[in-house]
């Protein structure tokens, strides 16, 4: 299903606009932070931080998780790229098509920003039919696994496949809870920011 992405968000079929991509946070850390884009030694610091502090979900995370996190997100984006997608970033911002209340308790005090779909260019996200981790370190056998998808595919997924968190909300059917949208650009996520002051 890795088709060419559409550009412009005229040409989202009606029954995508009306979806919402949704991020989770802690409320004290606030929205869109990522390891990702810290350089190596502070990203290990704040984990080992993370770690120290909390048995919050990213504070079971291995040792080379980082590692591993940076080989996936470029794969993501080389993937993304063959499928006709723009990238304005290295690494992305990680959101899910829909809410998921189990990531929302990935956190002590959870907090969520919700996107309009309608809100973002096609050709600026990509989609993993289950977390990009394990959909892209992993193969499952089925036909999702290893797969970067458009938002064009969107509609598709959710036809054959379902909304994970809605067959899958204990995990107990595979790794796959929710579809994660992968958003290679910074000015949707801008208002959703805390104003600095």
């Amino acid at each position: 299903m890795q088709t060419q992405a559409f550009s412009g968000v005229s040409k989202l079929p009606a029954d995508l606009r009306a979806y919402r991509l949704t991020h989770y946070y802690e409320k004290t850390c606030g929205p869109f932070r990522s390891l990702s884009t810290l350089p190596r030694p502070a990203a290990e610091q704040v984990l080992k931080d993370i770690r120290r502090k909390s048995n919050v979900f990213a504070g079971k995370r291995p040792d080379d998780y980082l590692e591993n996190r940076r080989v996936v997100e470029k794969q993501l984006r080389r993937l993304f790229i063959e499928c006709g997608g723009k990238p304005k970033r290295y690494t992305p911002h990680y959101l899910i098509v829909g809410e998921c209340s189990w990531v929302k308790n990935w956190y002590r005090d959870g907090q969520l920003v919700s996107i309009p779909l309608h809100e973002l260019s096609a050709d600026t996200v990509s989609l993993t039919y289950g977390d990009s981790f394990p959909a892209m370190r992993y193969y499952s056998g089925k036909p999702y696994s290893g797969q970067v998808y458009t938002l064009e595919d969107l509609p598709l997924l959710i036809h054959k496949y379902g909304l994970p968190q809605v067959w899958n909300p204990d995990g107990m059917n595979g790794p796959e809870r929710y579809i994660e949208a992968q958003v290679w650009v910074d000015e949707p996520i801008l208002p959703y920011l805390p104003s600095k002051s």
